[in-house]
C-alpha cells in the first residue's frame, strides 16, 4: 500500500451521526459522566494492587520455587489486565476530564513493559482508524510470513499450520513488546502510511522508561531473589508469556473472527463507505453477557462500542451496547459477536485455518502474479 486511505462515504450513510446522536443523549437524558465512575475506579485499584501487591510478594515473601512461579504467572496476568483496564482507557483520555488524571495513569504502562507514547500512535492514531487494512494498520502484521491475518496478503507452506501454531506465538507478544516492538516501531519512518515526526523528549522517555521496567523486573528481583539465574529466567519467561498470551488472544478474537472484514482500498486508495460502518464491518464483541469477562478485559470484549466511541469510558459500554446494536439493524450494518469466549476462540482458530491451509489448498500463488511478474520482467533484463 502505497497511497494514503480515504473513507469517502459514497452512500451518505447517517448511520454514524445518528449512532451518536443517540449515545449522546443516553449521557444527557441520565445525567451520566462518559469518564469513570465509582465502579471503574475500584477497577482500577482492585487491579494495580493485584499488579504491585503479587510484585512486592515475590520480592520479599520467602516463598518455594513453585509458589514462585505461580506468582510470576499471576504477576503478568495481571500486567495485562492493568493494561486493558487502567491504561487503555488513560491513553485514549476516556478515563477522565482531567488532562493530568489520564497522563499518571498512562504513564502505568511503562511499568507493565510498553511505552504510552508509541502505543498512542499505533493504536488510537493508525489502528483506530485504518483498521484491518493490510499495509496500513500494523496490529494484522503479527509474525509477518508466520501468520497470515489478512486476505491481500500471500501464503506460504508453513501457514497452512497456523491455526495450531499462532496460539504459541501469541505468547511471545509481551516479550517482543518489552525488547523489540516500541524500539521497532518507534525508529520507522512511519507506521502504516503514518509518517513519524517525534518531540526529541520522547527519544529519551523511550530508553529511561524501558530502562526503568528492566531494573525492576531484572536487575532488582536478581539482586534480592534467592535463586539461581535460570531459576530467574524460568520465572521472567513465565511472566511475559502468561501476559502475552492474554494481550494477544483478547487483541485478535476482536478483528480476525468469522465475519469480519480486510477491506482493500481502491487504486486511488479510497475505501467507499464511511469510516464507521468500516469498523462495524471490521470489529467483533464477545463474551458481552459474561461478567467475569467483561470485569477482566477492560472492554476489549466490546471492541464494537470502544472503536466507534473510544473517548467514552469502558464502563459504559454495556449501556449503550444496545443502541448500537439497534441502530446497525436500522441501517442494515453487521454487529459481528460471540456469546462466549470459547465461541470466539473456535470463531478465530477457524478463520486462521480459512486464512491459512484452506487459502493455500485453493491457491498457493494467492496475490503472487504482480511478486512473479517483476521477476520475470527483471530476469529478462539480466
Amino acid at each position: 500500500m502505497t497511497k494514503k486511505v480515504k473513507f469517502t462515504n459514497a452512500n451518505k450513510s447517517a448511520f454514524y451521526a445518528t449512532v451518536r446522536s443517540r449515545v449522546d443523549a443516553y449521557f444527557a437524558e441520565n445525567n451520566v459522566s462518559t469518564y469513570a465512575n465509582g465502579q471503574m475506579w475500584f477497577k482500577a485499584y482492585f487491579f494495580l494492587t493485584g499488579l504491585v501487591g503479587t510484585y512486592l510478594l515475590i520480592l520479599t515473601a520467602s516463598l518455594s520455587l513453585p509458589i514462585m512461579l505461580l506468582l510470576a504467572i499471576i504477576l503478568g496476568m495481571f500486567g495485562a489486565f492493568v493494561g486493558f483496564n487502567v491504561c487503555h482507557d488513560a491513553i485514549h483520555k476516556a478515563l477522565s476530564p482531567y488532562l493530568a488524571v489520564n497522563k499518571i495513569f498512562s504513564f502505568v504502562f511503562n511499568l507493565i513493559g510498553a511505552s504510552p507514547y508509541v502505543w498512542n500512535i499505533c493504536h488510537n492514531i493508525v489502528h483506530h482508524t485504518y483498521t484491518n487494512i493490510a499495509g496500513h494498520d500494523e496490529d494484522i502484521d503479527v509474525a509477518p510470513g508466520l501468520i497470515r491475518f489478512s486476505d491481500a496478503e500471500t501464503v506460504n507452506r508453513v501457514q497452512r499450520y497456523q491455526h495450531f501454531y499462532a496460539f504459541v506465538l501469541y505468547s511471545f507478544a509481551m516479550l517482543s513488546w518489552v525488547f523489540r516492538k516500541d524500539y521497532k516501531k518507534f525508529f520507522q519512518k512511519k507506521i502504516g502510511e503514518h509518517v513519524l515526526t517525534h518531540p526529541k523528549i520522547e527519544y529519551f522517555k523511550l530508553f529511561f522508561y524501558k530502562g526503568i521496567y528492566y531494573f525492576l523486573f531484572i536487575v532488582l528481583p536478581l539482586i534480592i531473589l534467592d535463586v539461581t539465574w535460570w531459576q530467574f529466567l524460568i520465572g521472567f519467561l513465565a511472566m511475559q508469556f502468561s501476559q502475552g498470551l492474554v494481550l494477544g488472544l483478547v487483541f485478535q478474537l476482536a478483528h480476525v473472527v468469522e465475519g469480519t472484514s480486510f477491506p482493500n482500498p481502491d487504486t486511488h486508495g479510497n475505501i467507499e463507505e464511511a469510516w464507521a460502518e468500516h469498523q462495524m464491518r471490521t470489529t467483533a464483541n464477545f463474551a458481552t453477557d459474561s461478567k467475569l469477562t467483561s470485569f477482566l478485559c477492560g472492554g476489549l470484549n466490546r471492541q464494537i462500542e470502544h472503536h466507534l466511541f473510544p473517548k467514552v469510558c469502558h464502563i459504559h459500554y454495556p449501556a449503550i451496547g444496545g443502541i448500537v446494536k439497534e441502530t446497525a439493524a436500522e441501517f442494515g450494518l453487521p454487529y459481528i459477536e460471540s456469546s462466549t469466549f470459547g465461541a470466539a476462540l473456535v470463531s478465530h482458530y477457524k478463520t486462521l485455518r480459512k486464512l491459512g491451509k484452506e487459502t493455500y489448498a485453493e491457491n498457493k500463488y494467492i496475490n503472487k502474479s504482480s511478486c512473479l511478474f517483476t521477476r520475470k520482467v527483471s530476469a529478462a533484463y539480466l
